[in-house]
């Protein structure tokens, strides 16, 4: 393992019991104990986030959205609270995953690692992202599904290279239509819906892949 994971929580004892943790599973921990200092981190050398939404200084949602914007380095959401609506803001924002406190260690672990193992581009963005027959080639810009050539528009391509970026992570309506479309066309969330479905039809059955996460977005799934 060995993996580095930065802790952003302000609660003292949990905050010391995650460092211990993580540290007897072999991951190496840097602990942060409020949003300000978070904001100021640097995530070059980081693997995967555990963040707590409730921080003194920047509220944790703002170390999120800052966070993803310069980063894709996974995120999980540290909360106690239960409400679905702060979990589905949190997703829509670009987190990962999260876990509602009070929970196990062995949840978290469990977690962490299922996160990791989960494929990472890197920080350059290329490489081949495969899920089933399907195959999305970020570097020659090329889409394949059982090795023949599927001829996709500039924006379709736009699109699935965006998922395939965070393969296994719900992307945001509001991200896809911001990256990929012109919205000086008149590009909104009902043309991205078009895209999509032209998308899941020349992929055939692999089409079913690219999958809706209700009141978010949309996911390449990469396991089936």
């Amino acid at each position: 393992m060995g993996e580095r994971i930065l802790i952003i929580e302000d609660d003292e004892e949990l905050g010391a019991e995650l460092v211990r943790q993580l540290q007897r599973a072999s991951y190496h921990a840097t602990w942060i104990r409020d949003g300000d200092e978070a904001l100021e981190a640097s995530l070059d050398e980081v693997d995967l986030v555990l963040l707590d939404l409730v921080l003194p200084g920047t509220y944790g949602l703002d170390v999120l959205k800052s966070y993803r914007a310069r980063s894709v380095v996974p995120i999980i959401l540290l909360t106690a609270r239960s409400h679905t609506a702060d979990k589905v803001r949190g997703l829509s924002l670009g987190a990962d995953d999260y876990i509602t406190k009070p929970f196990w260690p062995e949840e978290l672990l469990a977690r962490v690692r299922a996160r990791l193992r989960r494929p990472s581009l890197g920080r350059d963005g290329g490489g081949v992202v495969r899920a089933g027959a399907l195959e999305v080639d970020l570097d020659a810009r090329a889409v394949k599904v059982g090795g023949a050539t599927v001829e996709l528009t500039r924006v379709e391509l736009e699109l699935l290279e965006a998922l395939a970026r965070r393969a296994g992570r719900a992307v945001a309506r509001s991200v896809l239509v911001e990256h990929t479309l012109d919205s000086a066309r008149g590009g909104g969330e009902r043309t991205l819906d078009v895209h999509v479905s032209r998308i899941r039809k020349k992929l055939g059955p692999e089409g079913q892949r690219v999958a809706t996460v209700w009141g978010i977005g949309y996911r390449l799934e990469v396991d089936r």
